[in-house]
């Protein structure tokens, strides 16, 4: 179950994070514009983040089979097995929920819309 957990925490950290980032730049600078709502804006920026997590599932699972998390040399016979099976799909459910709460570190640096016009109506007053 760590084998197959190891690309599932970078692929949900990459997923959120940038789902994160990008929703919030098109809602801060597109949104207005276009006429996106918050919630217009958050799932375009997940669009482009499910577009980015595909092509960076390769290289997340190369980078944790380098790091030294190969998945264990099972045969067909084991690998047919429901505790195998259960094990694998375990593990990457715990990794993509733990990589999605690590991808939430965006938040802790985001300014709320209240904080900007609070600071801006300080600077103007």
């Amino acid at each position: 179950g760590i084998a197959n957990s190891i690309p599932f925490i970078g692929f949900g950290f990459l997923d959120n994070f940038f789902m994160l980032v990008f929703g919030d730049y098109i809602d801060l600078y597109l949104g207005s514009y276009f006429c996106f709502t918050t919630m217009g804006a958050a799932a375009l920026g997940n669009t482009l983040s499910d577009i980015l997590g595909i092509g960076s599932a390769f290289y997340v699972e190369r980078l944790a089979n380098r790091i030294g998390f190969k998945p264990p040399k099972l045969s067909p016979m084991q690998l047919d097995m429901n505790c195998c099976r259960n094990s694998a799909n375990a593990g990457r459910v715990l990794g993509v929920t733990l990589g999605c709460i690590l991808g939430m570190c965006p938040l802790l640096f985001k300014r709320g819309r209240e904080d900007s016009e609070k600071e801006e109506n300080l600077e103007d007053g």
